[in-house]
């Protein structure tokens, strides 16, 4: 029992409620936000060999023992996730000092940000359902403060019908808690997995499945539950686009591998073939989007969608190499979307539109931006030996070995779609002409948000070619979801 996971949890709060003090002064909360996420990057790459070396830690809170104390639980799958989403932040962050205006700094952005992060990281490592429904809350407050930050027409909109579906969508959360409590008499996750497998196939332990499913479907993004998604998601700035597509869709899709290896395994037949016929659905509808739209934000947004379909087919398998796959295209696509919401950020700024009618020839004065943006479309569609093929590959793999044939190959065949609408944005806004679109965003400027955006696209590249020594850590992390007991034991371990 170590107090080592609560850390990636707890510095971004103290830093947050630090910068509550001085938000107008922009230099110092920059300086203040950066020196918060580095701590709680040390803190998580610490956990994360310590969860290598020692397996899962946990800690019950008050020295309750579990189930009856609030009890956090970090496994790979956990520290992976809680590893990626204090990186993402970071470029995120060091990409605004550039892109963001100062009315917008000194309005809490960067203390919002680091509540967002409280919640997103709580979220990952929590052991309790109903504190899962705390750290959701917690990080959608913060995100309520970001998507009306700025005031515009379109945020004030956007904002209004994106609190009503995450309020509809919490009271379900609170009322498929109230059933499965009623079940089971217990929130501890590890206590519920144990009691669920006692109780066995039963009507009542499958609908709350599907409850289950529709509650994080919402916060997740599958069909038919991501309608609010693409017209919320575009209206603020895009660095908050950035963090919302990175994350906010990533601990939906979290919460459904979860509770759908822990908890309901009783009836697989039925909750986790629905799980993949939505998935399939999901990737269909995403594909139509990315090739609808001409803005650059619609497209990347509706390529979240195919991803968060990926994912879930992969864990839908319930296999190894589906799970290991999962994982780690689940990490993947937190990577490869930030780097891609940066770099259209940069073509926005220069054309001064998200049109892409409206651009071309950007070649031939920004090269660098040019080729950056080629390597991220490449890792995005999963072009060998970048991330997006790595996780694919395994995940149809599994698909192959669970005998889903047509399935598996309708998975492929989504690749060359989002190949396809991401070309797309390569050649009209690339290729071409120029069309006079030089005076929205000046030198200086221009090189300050490339550096952290190449960097980022960089650590994608690492990230698909070190995939041999990442792949490890994939499977230990596999294993724990596919395999309960590892992750039941380590929560009663020294319990009678």
């Amino acid at each position: 029992m170590i107090n080592l996971l609560l850390f990636p949890v707890l510095i971004p709060f103290l830093f947050a409620a630090i910068l509550l003090f001085f938000p107008k002064r922009i230099k110092a909360q920059r300086t203040v936000t950066i020196i918060g996420l580095l701590t709680a990057l040390v803190s998580a790459f610490t956990l994360l060999f310590k969860v290598k070396t020692d397996g899962v830690q946990t800690l019950t809170l008050g020295s309750w023992a579990p189930p009856f104390g609030i009890t956090m639980v970090s496994d790979m799958f956990s520290a992976l996730l809680v590893t990626s989403s204090l990186i993402i932040t970071l470029f995120v962050v060091w990409y605004s000092f550039t892109y963001m205006d100062e009315a917008r700094e000194k309005s809490f952005y960067y203390p919002a940000i680091l509540f967002m992060l409280t919640g997103v990281n709580g979220a990952f490592t929590t052991g309790d359902i109903f504190n899962l429904f705390v750290f959701f809350e917690v990080l959608l407050m913060a995100s309520y403060v970001l998507i009306v930050l700025g005031g515009e027409k379109v945020q004030l909109k956007e904002s209004i019908k994106y609190i009503i579906v995450n309020i509809v969508s919490s009271s379900l959360f609170v009322i498929t808690v109230g059933y499965l409590y009623s079940v089971v008499g217990t929130l501890n996750m590890a206590d519920i997995s144990v009691k669920l497998a006692e109780i066995g196939e039963v009507g009542i332990v499958t609908l709350i499945a599907v409850l289950f499913l529709i509650v994080f479907g919402i916060k997740g993004g599958i069909f038919p539950l991501f309608f609010w998604l693409p017209g919320s998601y575009a209206a603020p700035p895009v660095p908050i686009l950035a963090l919302f597509g990175a994350l906010l869709t990533k601990v939906g899709v979290y919460a459904i591998m979860r509770t759908y290896t822990l908890f309901f395994t009783t009836d697989v037949g039925f909750t986790h073939e629905l799980l993949m016929i939505l998935s399939i659905v999901t990737i269909i509808v995403g594909c139509i989007g990315a090739l609808a739209y001409f803005d650059l934000k619609q497209i990347i947004i509706y390529n979240i969608v195919i991803a968060v379909g990926v994912i879930l087919f992969g864990a839908s398998i319930m296999n190894e190499n589906g799970m290991i796959g999962s994982v780690f295209y689940l990490i993947h696509d937190i990577l490869i979307k930030g780097a891609l919401f940066l770099l259209i950020g940069i073509v926005i700024k220069i054309t001064g539109t998200s049109n892409l009618r409206k651009m071309g020839g950007l070649m031939k004065k920004y090269p660098l931006l040019a080729w950056s943006y080629l390597i991220a479309a490449f890792g995005l569609a999963g072009i060998p030996p970048l991330s997006g093929f790595i996780g694919k590959m395994l995940i149809v793999q599994g698909g192959f070995e669970g005998e889903l044939l047509w399935q598996s190959i309708f998975i492929l065949l989504s690749s060359l779609i989002v190949l396809l609408s991401a070309i797309r944005i390569f050649i009209y806004a690339f290729w071409g002409e120029p069309k006079g679109e030089s005076s929205y965003l000046d030198a200086t400027s221009y090189k300050r948000l490339l550096v952290p955006t190449i960097a980022l696209v960089a650590v994608t590249v690492f990230y698909g070619v070190g995939a041999e020594f990442l792949v490890p850590l994939m499977t230990d992390a596999s294993n724990v979801l596919l395999d309960p007991s590892l992750y039941v034991d380590a929560v009663f371990e020294g319990v009678k």
